[in-house]
Order: structure tokens, then sequence, then C-alpha cells
């Protein structure tokens, strides 16, 4: 082909193009260019070349155009004549193949390929015109082909949907330009938008480097003529073209483009201030370099529209910006300039548009501001006029350092953070101009005051500001006599401050000259590694990695320096070995302190017992952490022969170190552990009081992994199991409550390990009830707590004594809930316990079904019965528990709620003779030791059971046990409320103790179950739908949630009932749903086929938060204080707690009209209540309330469900006040009506949803 070509072009130009318009445009493209460039600059193709390419590009343009408007006449334009056909090859192939002459009837082609003809023409044109234009010799004179590259120019728009030609059209104008060819300002018009649309589209690095190449040619466009505007769309667009934004030559090309036009400045600035709340930190960084470029090289009303149109405008944004992080985007795209200030004119720029507004800003009474103006200050520090003379930049100088201190101590903390910081940083940059009068005024503040202020993040700030201010070597001969008085520090309450500390004890110690022990103490370095979280005693290990664990130092030498330490402070030691691996010491080297650590221990030098206790903690932790390792584990095994083990169990004398000879047994896995059985079991069944004790809890913990990894896990739960059985048989005998009846007793398999372990059961001397209950108090914490990891709550539920002990823990929490108000020693950890057995036992595979009345214990025999299998035992202990809290609370949760589980029937029968059983005990209670003494106590007591059982019923909902429906949760809990609630309101104010122990944790407690109870009422709103509505329990358990709020504000003040606003703050939507839900469904039904209405509801339990709502409401109608009926109650004025929910609660009902109106339905009846009680201020309260500040006074946003209220109310109120003798309270009824009376015309003959109701 490329022959026949060289042949056509040696002939003529015409012959050439003719031959060439039938190749493919790529494949062809690298020949045509060989034979362009092949031609010589004396060929006569020079001249005849570029006129022919003309011709043929306005003749296939001309047709173009006409296929494009079929309905016009063909151009009478002279088509180029058509050379001669060249003579067929004759040849064998030609013979065979015979080429049919075309009919009179064959089809022609359509249009679509006429049209991809001319266009492969015009790219083989195109191709061969760039050819010329590039010709190495330069043998085609530019002015010859012009023309030619004119005419595509100008048609590049009709090959839009070419994208291979318009781009080839494009690079033929892109390189004349870059030649410098004459006439190439006419090559731009239309190559020029096309490849800036093209870089924005493709997104390639090479399309915008292309654009920036041909900068200049956008200075040739006349950017106030109309015709530009897709131009300057284009040019703008680049300013939020993210590859734009992050290449060089994209942000130096948006810079050069600022300087085109003055209206396109505006624009681009418009453009770059409107993205700068939601742009990221690079992109924000970008567009300030992009500005400061732009200003460099502008000039006149350009420069003065950067300043002050765009600079300007960024400060005082930056300075009273809404936002703390909108303030930092602005100063970010300001950083661009204050890190360039060295730069001619850009100090002086910044102290210009600055300085008029900063300083003031720095004194105003706004927070906000200040901080905002105080980052800016900063970031401009030393602002001042480089023009100004020395005495002036001085007292500026002044100035900034009199508001730092100023603001040093600034009211808002967060001010004081920034400055505390900013002073520091400020030290650290500018030391050596700043008069050190003024440095040690500075610095002094910070040591002496900021380092005790009241705000832990002011003292944080401190500690950070110092760290940096280390930075610079000239302040360490000041800094070196004010660090001591940071030391107390090291002691600080806060965590994040200690590891700050901490952060700059490690920082010292790498200063040549400084001691840290200068700073802090080495005593109290000590005590902190003892007693302190685990990160910061890790850092305090590496501090004194170097003292007392030198890697440089040989073992030995490391060894007897650690051995040191354990005996100046034994606790410190201890937990300078758990961490000193994490910190780079060796195995081996740990190893060897181990044996030394041993062979102290038994060394026939008198140790004391502290020494000998740190020893083997260090000694418990150093083992743990070479036991990951199997062959040190196996090194470790060997050190523990079966006399050293004995000899150190005979050193061991508290039981501290006892408890640390037995984790490391556990942790090395030693073979012989039959000198330790009988203390452990000595453990785990002394364990009265435990449940309070975290020191014997963790001594515990090491006890069960010692004897799980010896296997004697059987035998220690069958020993927990009869010491549960021994209780419940006490309790059984004390309190007359029915024994379980156990299974026939199959014959338990010892494991060996135990030669008896029921004597661990019987040796102990006779004991009172109070005693054994202790002990199954702590029998049943170590249940609980085996539950908690994987591996023994799995070897729980496998346990042979499974059965036994869940019947016994069932008859103890019985015992527990039903005599919490008698006695003092109740506690929860049984029905905790109980629980968590009961719901671990229901979601193991192959779950054990026990059975009510025999106590059978079955296995699943098929997997289709396992979920009914595993319900039967939860639904048992649901039904066991509600029977319990029923006659603690005194009402029957059960009754009237629709169906009961399986079990209550039973249950239930024996009721009568449990509560006779219960009175004749208490009837004994006085005279026992044990009883409760006050009613707060039995409160207390009361609480935390019931908080127990409440926790269970939500676990339980919450993994899916539902127990048929929510309506015995949502009773169960309402009645626990208003059990508590009407406790309280019994006692005085004044007797209740809030200051004693018990009662916080009371307080804790009820916080707990508000939660608890929150959650359940958002779990029964999730499973509500149309046909299956919520039940009414749920409208009355969130008006009982709501009396909780103002109960506890009454009786205990405004600081508590804050905690359970801040409990009640995420459940705010639920309790929203819940009020308004009832209404919303219309109705709500129940299985007797009755519907209870939310008027129902509440005349069956006035809400006291209405009551306390209308109250505020008066007071504040009035301007007067409460009438108070009830001196227990405060006043309403001091309901603070109460009225912020309230205003968060109604706040977000204006989100949904129809919840509004729901809710608003409720004040209505209330009203009604108080006109058929005659209390007329609590109808007027009410009404003030919904007239005022539900809807505020808007008339129209009235809906139909509160409007068919005030239907009923505002009669009622008319005929009430139209009585011939009104009652005292007639003025409250008149204000009442006074309200109402607009919303009731307008809606009576505006909108006529009211109406006139003959009687």
């Amino acid at each position: 082909m490329e022959k026949r070509l060289r042949s056509c072009l040696q002939s003529s130009a015409e012959e050439f193009l003719a031959s060439a318009t039938k190749l493919a445009p790529k494949s062809s493209k690298p020949s045509l260019r060989n034979l362009i460039y092949g031609v010589k600059p004396s060929s006569d193709l020079c001249s005849s070349l570029p006129l022919t390419l003309y011709r043929y590009i306005s003749h296939s343009i001309q047709s173009f155009r006409d296929l494009l408007e079929p309905g016009t006449n063909p151009s009478p334009t002279k088509s180029p004549p058509t050379p001669p056909p060249k003579r067929p090859r004759r040849s064998s192939r030609a013979s065979k193949t015979r080429v049919e002459p075309c009919s009179d009837h064959n089809p022609e082609p359509n249009v679509n390929d006429k049209k991809k003809k001319v266009l492969q023409s015009l790219h083989i044109y195109a191709c061969i015109s760039s050819s010329c234009v590039s010709h190495p010799e330069n043998a085609f004179s530019p002015s010859d082909l012009l023309p030619g590259v004119q005419a595509l120019h100008e048609s590049l728009v009709l090959f839009e949907l070419d994208w291979g030609l318009s781009s080839e059209i494009a690079n033929l104008c892109e390189e004349w330009w870059k030649e410098d060819f004459p006439g190439r300002e006419s090559l731009i018009s239309q190559s020029l938008p096309f490849l800036l649309s093209r870089s924005l589209t493709l997104t390639k690095k090479q399309d915008v480097h292309r654009v920036y190449s041909l900068r200049e040619a956008f200075s040739l466009f006349d950017f106030e003529d109309e015709s530009i505007e897709d131009l300057k769309l284009l040019l703008v667009r680049c300013v939020i073209a993210p590859l734009y934004i992050k290449m060089e030559e994209g942000r130096r090309f948006i810079a050069f483009t600022f300087g085109l036009s003055a209206q396109l400045l505006k624009e681009m600035l418009a453009m770059i201030r409107s993205q700068i709340p939601f742009g990221r930190k690079s992109m924000l960084e970008a567009y300030g370099d992009i500005v400061f470029r732009a200003w460099k090289v502008a000039e006149g009303d350009m420069r003065d529209e950067i300043e002050n149109g765009f600079l300007q405008i960024l400060i005082e944004g930056a300075i009273h910006a809404s936002s703390a992080a909108f303030a930092a985007s602005v100063r970010r795209v300001l950083g661009a300039f204050i890190n360039q200030r060295t730069n001619d004119g850009v100090e002086k720029l910044l102290f210009r548009l600055a300085e008029p507004v900063i300083f003031r800003s720095l004194q105003v009474a706004n927070s906000n501001v200040r901080q905002n103006a105080l980052h800016l200050l900063l970031d401009l520090f030393p602002l001042e006029d480089p023009d100004s003379t020395k005495e002036v930049k001085d007292s500026l100088l002044d100035k900034q350092f009199y508001l730092l201190e100023k603001l040093v101590m600034d009211d808002c903390v967060d001010i004081r953070v920034v400055a505390v910081e900013g002073s520091c940083r400020i030290l650290h940059l500018f030391w050596e101009i700043i008069p050190s009068s003024t440095i040690t005024k500075t610095i002094t503040k910070i040591f002496d005051d900021m380092s005790r202020d009241i705000s832990h993040e002011v003292r944080l700030s401190t500690l950070n500001g110092i760290i940096y201010l280390f930075g610079n070597p000239q302040s360490h001969e000041i800094l070196k006599v004010l660090l001591p008085r940071l030391g107390q520090l090291i002691l600080d309450n806060v965590l994040s401050i200690r590891l700050a500390m901490a952060d700059l004890l490690l920082l010292l110690r790498d200063i040549r000259n400084f001691q840290f022990n200068k700073v802090v103490e080495l005593d109290m370095i000590l005590s902190t590694l003892s007693n302190d979280q685990p990160s910061v005693a890790r850092k305090l290990t590496r501090l004194l990695m170097s003292s007392y664990f030198p890697f440089k130092a040989s073992i030995e030498e490391a060894c007897n320096r650690c051995v040191i330490l354990i005996k100046r402070s034994p606790m410190a030691g201890a937990r300078f070995c758990e961490f000193a691996a994490l910190e780079g010491a060796s195995l081996e080297s740990l190893l060897e302190l181990v044996r030394v650590l041993f062979t102290l221990v038994l060394s026939p030098d008198n140790l004391d017992a502290d020494h000998i206790e740190g020893l083997l903690l260090a000694a418990s932790h150093l083992c743990r952490t070479l036991a990951t390792e199997p062959h040190y584990k196996n090194a470790l095994k060997e050190l523990f022969s079966g006399e050293k083990l004995k000899c150190l169990f005979s050193s061991a004398s508290s039981r501290r170190t006892q408890s640390s000879i037995i984790d490391i047994v556990s942790t090395i896995s030693v073979a012989d552990v039959s000198e330790l059985l009988d203390l452990c079991m000595d453990r785990i069944t002394n364990c009265s009081g435990i449940s309070e004790d975290v020191e014997r809890q963790a001594e515990v913990r090491s006890v069960h992994k010692l004897l799980i990894s010896c296997g004697g896990f059987d035998d220690m739960f069958q020993c927990l199991t009869s010491l549960l059985q021994k209780t419940a048989y006490r309790s059984h005998i004390k309190f007359g409550n029915e024994m379980p009846k156990l299974t026939k007793r199959k014959r338990f398999k010892s494991s060996g390990k135990f030669s008896a372990p029921w004597k661990y059961v019987n040796r102990k001397k006779p004991s009172n009830f109070e005693d054994d209950y202790s002990v199954a108090v702590g029998v049943t914490w170590q249940i609980k707590d085996l539950l908690i990891s994987e591996d023994t709550q799995k070897m729980v539920l496998e346990a042979q004594a499974l059965e036994s002990s869940f019947l016994a823990l069932k008859l103890i929490s019985e015992v527990s809930i039903l005599q919490c108000t008698h006695y003092e020693y109740m506690d929860t950890t049984p029905v905790v316990a109980y629980t968590a057995l009961s719901l671990h036992m229901a979601l193991q595979n192959g779950s054990l079904c026990i059975s009510k009345d025999t106590g059978t214990k079955k296995n699943e025999s098929s997997d289709s019965s396992r979920p009914s299998l595993k319900l039967a035992v939860l639904e048992q202990t649901f039904s066991h528990l509600v029977n319990c809290t029923e006659k603690l609370l005194g009402t029957g949760v059960s009754e009237n709620s629709g169906k009961s589980p399986s079990g209550f029937k039973q249950a239930n029968n024996k009721r009568a003779s449990r509560d006779r059983q219960t009175n004749n005990v208490e009837a004994d209670v006085s005279s026992d030791a044990g009883s409760v003494s006050t009613e707060p106590k039995r409160l207390s007591n009361k609480v935390k059971m019931l908080t127990a059982v409440l926790k269970f019923m939500v676990d339980a909902t919450i993994m899916g046990f539902v127990f048929h429906n929510h309506e015995w949760c949502l009773k169960f809990t309402s009645g626990f409320l208003r059990s508590i609630t009407s406790t309280v309101r019994q006692q005085p104010c004044e007797q209740i103790p809030l200051k004693e122990e018990y009662m916080k944790d009371t307080i804790q407690c009820l916080k707990s179950s508000y939660t608890y109870a929150a959650k359940l009422l958002n779990l029964t709103l999730k499973d509500a739908t149309e046909t299956s509505p919520p039940p009414s329990q749920a409208f009355d358990l969130a008006n009982d949630l709501l009396d909780i709020i103002t109960l506890i504000e009454s009786y205990m003040g405004s600081s508590y009932a804050e905690r359970f606003v801040a409990a009640a703050k995420p459940w705010l939507p639920d309790l929203i749903l819940a009020l308004g839900s009832g209404r919303l469904l219309k109705q709500i039904h129940v299985e007797e086929g009755k519907q209870t209405t939310t008027s129902d509801c509440i005349k069956g339990h006035f809400p006291t938060w209405l009551s306390v709502l209308s109250k505020i409401e008066l007071s504040e109608f009035a301007k007067v204080g409460l009438e108070e009926e009830d001196d227990n109650v405060s006043k309403p004025k001091e309901f603070l707690a109460f009225k912020k929910f309230l205003g968060m609660m109604f706040e977000m009902l204006k989100g949904n009209s129809n919840i509004q109106d729901a809710v608003g339905e409720i004040f209505f009846i209330g009203s009604v209540v108080g006109m058929e009680g005659k209390d007329y201020g609590l109808v007027l309260g009410l009404v003030h309330f919904v007239c005022v500040k539900l809807y505020k006074e808007d008339y129209r946003e009235w809906g139909d469900i509160v409007l068919a209220s005030l239907q009923d109310i505002y009669p009622q109120i008319e005929r009430q006040l139209e009585e011939e003798d009104p009652e005292d309270g007639s003025e409250k009824l008149e204000s009442a009506r006074a309200l109402l009376e607009p919303v009731w015309l307008y809606h009576l003959y505006e909108t006529g949803k009211v109406s006139v109701m003959e009687e």
C-alpha cells in the first residue's frame, strides 16, 4: 500500500489524496507521515499539495454540511477531477473473482455511511496537513497550508461527535501555535475551547499540560463580548476541577486566567469563596496558592479586587465565622499569604487588612469571635507595619503580648487553651526578638497559673505547649528552673494529663543536662507506676528502663538493678516487669530475671512480706510474658519442680502472694499442683464479700484458671453448686419458699483431682443464714463471671451440675427479690447470675428444657423443636421473675395484659400460700439483726432488685426472645416506676439521705432503669405496624418516664435531674412517638375487644408531669410563684432540668405536624380532666402552653387531631362561665377562654373545622 501511495504522490497531488482517502486513518497515519517527510523542498508537491489539499478539504466540509441538511440542493461547486482508475492486474485471482457491474436497482448508500466516509476523508486530510506542518525540513510554506488548516479549524464544531477527527484538528492548531506560524491567531477560537473542555472531561494530566502551554493564546479573546460566555464558564469550572487544583501547572493556569478580565476575576474569586466551607485541607491550601500567584502579577483594579474584595472579606470571615471549623478553613486560604510574608509587599498588605479589625475583635463580648481572632493573631504574629519606626513596632508588639496575657486568663476555657499553646508557640519561634522581661512574665504565668487551672484542657495545653517549647534550645535554661513546679501533674486526676506528663519526662530523659527525677521525685514516679493505668505505667517503664534494666549492661547487672527497684518499691517493680518486654527487654534476659527472683524468694535471707509479694507478683507478670513462647514456657516448667513449688508456697504468707503463685502455675501449666488444690478450693468457697472486692476477684479468676488448666472444672462447679443448694435449703427453712423438685440424682463423676469435694461445703462450723447467703452471693458472682468468657461459658453449660445449680439459683433469686425490703444484706448478684444463666442456656446449641413442675432435663430431639425448647427455660424464668416482682410491688403485673406465658397459671395458684408464708416472715423481721431499718434503704434495695429484672427483660427482648408481645414487660416497667414514685412521695424531702453511699448507688440504678425502660419503649415501637399498633402500656410508660424526671427534680434537686435528662436525651424521639402513637393509629385493640384511647389512659392514671408543666406555665403567666399544694414539691422555678428537657422535646415536635397534633391532644385531654375536677389552674396552665409555646399563636398550624380536642374543651369552658354562680376559679377560666377564643373563631368562620354544637 505504501508503494502505491508513493507512486501516486510522484504522479500528482490529486491522485495521492484520492488514494489516501481509501485508507483507515489510524493505521495509515505513520505511512502518510513518512511519505510527506520524504518530500524534498525542491519538489513541485511543495506548492501543489497545499492548494489541492485546501480544495479537497473545502469540498468535503461542504459535502458534510449538505449531508447534515439533506433538504438543500447540492452545491454547484465543481468537484475535483477524479483520477483515472488503475487497470486491474492480470492474475489468476482476478480471473476467478469477477466483480459484477452495478445494476440500477442496487440501493444507494445511506446518509450515515456517506457521513462516515466524508469524516474519514477529512481525518486523512487533517493527518496530511499535520505532517506538512511538522515537516523536518519545512518543505511546505505555512502561508500555502493556512487556508486548509483554517477551514478545518472553522468547522471544528461540526465534528464534535467524531472525537478522533476533532482531536487531530485541535492537535494541528496547537502545533501551528507552538511553531509561531503566521495566522496562528485565527486558529484558536475553536481549538482552545475544545482543548479546555477536553481537559475537564477526560481529566488527564497531559491535557492540563497542553492547556497550560497555550495559556498566552487566551489573552487574545475579548472577554467583554457576549459570545465569550461559554469559554468563561469553562474557565470558571477549572476553579473547582480537582485535577487543576492538584497539578502545579493547573494552579498556575488558574492564576493566569485571573488576569484575563476583571469580571472573570470576580466570578472566580466568588467561586473560591463558595468552596471554602466544604473544601478539604489540600484544596483550600491550593486556593490560597492560586490567589497569591494571581496577586503577585495583578495590577491596578485587579489587585485592588483581590486585596479589598477578597482578602479583606476572608479576614473578617475568619474572625466572625459561625463555627471553629469554618474559621479554620478560611485561615487555610489566608495561609498562602501568611507563609509568603517575606515577599515584598505581603506583610504590609496583611497588616493593612488585619490591624483595623483584629485588635478590636480580641476584646469583644462574644467568645467565638475572640477565639477566632486569637487564632488569626497567632498565625499573623508578629503583626507589624514593615515601614514603621522601631518605636512603633515595639509598641505594637507590647500590645499584642498584653492581649495574649489577657486571653490566657479569659473566662472561656477554649480561649485559654488556644492562648496557652499559642503563647508557647510564639516563644518557640520568636525567642530571640522577644524582650527577656516579657518572656519571664509569660512563661511564669503559664507555669504558676495555667498548670493549676480548674479546666483539665488548659492544664493539658500547658504541658503540650511546654513540650513544643523545648524545640528551642535557648529556652532550656529558664525551663530547668521552672519545670519542678509541674511535678504535681503526674498525680492529676485526668488520664490525658498524666500521659502528657510522662511524655514530658521522656523528653527530659533524652536532653543533656536535664534530670527527670528533679522535676518529679522518684518516689512519686514509682507510686504512679504502681497504681496508674497501663498506658501511663508503660510510659514510666520506658522512662526507667535505662536506669533499672539497661540494654547496654550485662544481663546480671540488669537483673540486679531490677531487684533493687523491686526492693525499693515492690508494687512499682512488679509493674515495671509487666511492661519490660513491651519496651524492648529480651526474653532471654527476662527468663534470667525470673530465676533471680525465685532464688531470692527461696533464699535463707529474711525478706519482708512486702518484698516477697513484690518479687512473686513481678515473677507472675514475667511468666505471663514468657509463656507466649513455647521454648521459654518449657524452661519455666523445668524451673518449677515439685520441691520448689512447695517451698514457694510455704514462703507465701499473704493471700496476694499465694494468688501470684496460683497465677504462675496456671500460666505455665505445671503438672503437679496437688499441693495447691486445697488452697484453691478454700479461695472459691470462702467467697463472702467477693462481689465488692476487686483484688479478691482477680485472685479467684486465677484460681479458676488453674483448676481449669488441670482438669478440675467439674469438681469446682459441683462444689459451687453444693454451696448454692445449701443456701437454697436454708432459705426454704427460714422463709418457707417451695424447694425445687430435683431429678433423680446422678452419681457425680469426680475428676480424681479432689478426694472429697463435699468436705469443702460441710467442713464449716454451723452459721446463721446471713453468712450462708453471703457465701451464695460470692458463688453466684463466680458463676456470672464464668459466663463472660466463651471457653468457661461452654464448660458451665456442659457441666453435670448445671440443672441443680440453676434450680438452686432460682430459689435464692426468689428469696432475694421477695425479702429485699426486709433484709439489708439481700443482694442483686444471685438475680443477675440467674438471668444470665437462663439467657445462655436459651442461646446454646441443643438447648436444655428444664421442666417447671418436675425439674426434669430434656435434650432436644430434632431441629424442628429446637426454637421452642430454647424458649422454654427463658419463658419459665420470665414467668418466675414476674410472679416474684408482682409480690414485691404488691400488684398483678400479668393481670389484664393479654395471654400469659406458659407457667403462669400454676404459679398463680400457689400465690395465696406464698403470701401467707411471706406474711409470717414479715412478722418476724423486726427481731432479725439484718433487717432493713429505714424506708430509704428499703427503697434502695427494691430499686436495685427491680433494675436487675428489668435489664433481663430488655436483654431478652433485644436478643429476639419476645414473650408473645411486649405488654408484660411494659406493664412491669410502669409498675416499677410508679412504685418508686409512690414510695418517694411518701418521704419528706429532708429525710432522703442523698449523701449516703447507698443512695448514690440507688440513683445510679434508677438512672440505668430509665435507660432500660426507654430501650424497651424503642423495641416496642419498632415492632409496631398499622395492623399491630403499640399497646396502650407504651403510652403509659412514656408518661411514667416523664414523671420520673419531675420526681427526681422535686425531691433531689436539678443537679440529679440533669443526669436523668442526659440519659433520656438519646431516647427523646421514642418518648415523643410513644406519646403520639396511640392517637395516630386511631385505636389500640386488646384481647377483651375493648378500645383503649389516649383519654382513657390519662383519666385512668393522670401523669404528674402535666401538673408540673401547668404550674410552671401559671408561674410564668402570672409572674408570681407557684400556689403550693404539696410542701414537699419544689417550686416550679426550680424545675430547670425538666424545662430544659421539655424545650428539647417540643423543638423536635416541630419537625412533624402530625406528631405535634397527637401530643398536643394530650394537653387538652388534661384540661378536660381539670375541668371535671374543678382544677382551673391546671386548665389554664395547659391551655397557655399549647397556645403560646407549642403552636406559638399560629392558628393555621392547628391540625385536625388537636382541633377535635378543642371542640371538646372550649364549649365546656364557655358553659362553666355562663353559670349563674361562678366559682372562685372563674378568672382562670376567663384567661383560658381568652387564649382559645381567637383559634376557635378562626377555625369556626375561616376553615369550618370546628362547629357550634346544639345542646
